[in-house]
């Protein structure tokens, strides 16, 4: 199994950070451009990052993901010689490396397609061919991905196809010693293919890590024992902007318990999770508030699953997409005049970065949701050793949020100064505004040294005291109104009976009828909105029936009046 639990990783995307041209030449005339890397690794371990995920590093017609020769360092970035010195730099800096597998399509400068292109019918079947003609007028008609051309989809289920890329794989094992492989358009690729590639790459290195690139469907079906380690959390991604955005924890936490709570359909995967990437807006060009950064940010690096930065967005850095490029979310980027930097992030996230690695409870602790409010959230994560609460406050003013901590003891905030706290059961917490704390349960003596090494820190052993059974079953009832269970879920379901609701904001709903997810079993309220009945909805139960805060009071989300 892959340690890659530990990980936090560090996203660069080569042929953007480092200024090369925008399409290539094939020049053999190579500059080093790998050098700027290189003198990135201090930044990168003052971070606290140990790993790094490199987009397309191999010769290419333009982007990275038209791939030319798996074999060859794309020429623009250097010499095969200047990415395996690179590589051992990182690993003699504790920097674990993880390349982009792009194994899904190929540029039509591919060697193989090439040969077809000149009528070199051997190669055919290497690619999904037929009768007709291309937009290019190659004379026949071939498969791209998802209708673009210049990415010529590979046959993998052609055995030779198959057994070219294990030697390719096998090769940067031996020439860089990579330690792991991001699959790219993971979901378009046949899980047969990957439980061959997952046998190659666990012989060569036990350790080595294999993650896909999923945008939808069940997780599950990519990330388990016989395929891959863990798959890119989209789900996440989305709800934690647009929670920030809309003002509203409970599109957040709905999606963490769904996936992580006890019970949650993702709770045995170590997700691979991002506020943004090189295929998707900038979180800073997509807050509506920038205050909110640095609680975004807490939330990626507290929540279930391995945390990862793009490159450049440490500072806060934006940048959007266009209908016809992707070319401003991977700029050139130099560290020493970042545009209209932010260096209040940036020191943020150099602490989440020493506080993840310092507690064991974020890397491999359960989750739970304990208090969940529009604009205040708490959260729990716990091993048999350490308990840690993560609290955020998404407003603009000083607020108190409540919840049961379970125990008499103290509460250590490791990310504000490592102030400590006196509880005894229930306890109402001051937020100063846009603020997030980080409470570590404890006897008064943790502490968490930012000014030392914490890459190897373990959880100190930690002895809470017996909850107050009272007060503790007092708190869930008047707090955690969101339980989520399958039981729970259930008993909501028979409590939610077909009619009129009136909702929270004034419109007027009909429940008509209840349904079970098909891939998740999660118990969904099926309802239409009276005013314009051709508009049908789903909603979680749990979110159906939960309360939400309005003006400091709370009140139904859907109240029934018949």
């Amino acid at each position: 199994m892959s340690d890659f639990t530990n990980f936090a990783v560090y996203h660069i995307y080569p042929l953007g950070f480092c200024g090369c041209p925008k399409t290539n030449d094939y020049s053999e005339n190579t500059e080093n451009r790998l050098k700027k890397i290189e003198d990135a690794i201090p930044h990168i371990k003052e971070m606290g990052f140990n790993a790094i995920y490199f987009g397309p590093v191999f010769q290419s017609v333009a982007h990275g993901y038209d791939t030319v020769d798996y074999t060859k360092i794309d020429s623009r970035l250097g010499t095969n010689a200047d990415f395996a010195a690179l590589c051992k730099k990182l690993h003699e800096n504790g920097i674990k490396v993880i390349l982009d597998g792009v194994f899904n399509h190929v540029g039509r400068d591919f060697t193989k397609f090439v040969e077809v292109r000149n009528g070199n019918n051997g190669y055919r079947d290497w690619f999904h061919i037929n009768d007709g003609n291309s937009c290019y007028n190659d004379g026949f008609w071939y498969e791209g991905w998802e209708g673009h051309y210049e990415l010529v989809k590979l046959n993998l289920y052609n055995p030779a196809v198959k057994e070219y890329l294990k030697e390719v794989i096998t090769g940067w094992v031996k020439e860089f010693d990579i330690d792991g492989l991001r699959l790219d358009a993971a979901d378009c690729i046949d899980i047969e293919f990957f439980k061959k590639l997952k046998n190659v790459c666990k012989e060569k290195k036990s350790d080595f890590w294999l993650y896909g690139e999923i945008t939808h469907g069940d997780y599950n079906h990519w990330a388990n024992p016989d395929v891959l380690d863990s798959v890119t959390n989209y789900e996440c991604y989305k709800g934690i902007y647009s929670s920030h955005n809309d003002h509203n924890y409970f599109e957040i936490a709905h999606s963490l318990n769904r996936q992580f709570a006890n019970g949650g359909i993702y709770r045995n995967i170590y997700t691979y999770n991002f506020v943004d990437n090189h295929d998707v807006n900038r979180v800073a060009s997509m807050l509506k508030d920038k205050n909110h950064l640095n609680n975004v940010y807490t939330m990626m690096y507290t929540m279930p699953g391995v945390p990862s930065i793009y490159y450049g967005s440490e500072f806060g850095i934006e940048g959007m997409r266009t209908a016809y490029s992707d070319y401003e979310l991977r700029p050139c980027l130099d560290l020493d005049s970042i545009p209209n930097p932010n260096y209040e992030l940036l020191e943020h996230i150099k602490k989440l970065g020493v506080v993840r690695l310092a507690l064991e409870a974020l890397k491999y602790g359960d989750f739970e949701n304990i208090n969940i409010q529009n604009e205040k959230l708490v959260y729990r994560r716990k091993t048999d050793n350490q308990t840690v609460f993560v609290a955020f406050n998404l407003t603009d003013r000083v607020e108190r949020i409540g919840f049961d901590t379970g125990c008499n003891a103290k509460l250590t905030d490791v990310l504000n100064g490592n102030e400590v706290i006196d509880v005894n059961g229930y306890y109402e917490i001051e937020m100063q505004p846009y603020q997030s704390r980080i409470l570590v349960v404890n006897d008064g003596s943790f502490r968490v040294d930012f000014n030392a090494d914490n890459t190897d820190c373990r959880a100190a052993e930690i002895d809470e005291a017996p909850a107050n059974e009272e007060t503790s079953v007092k708190a869930v009832k008047t707090e955690n109104c969101c339980e989520s269970n399958s039981d729970n879920a259930e008993n909501t379901t028979k409590e939610i009976k077909p009619g009129i609701y009136l909702h929270f904001k004034g419109g007027e709903y009909e429940v008509i009828n209840f349904a079970t997810h098909s891939e998740t079993g999660e118990k969904l309220v099926i309802y239409r909105n009276l005013h314009n009945t051709s508009e049908v909805w789903a909603r979680p139960v749990e979110m159906f029936a939960e309360k939400v805060d309005v003006d400091g009071r709370k009140t139904d989300r859907f109240t029934f009046i018949g």
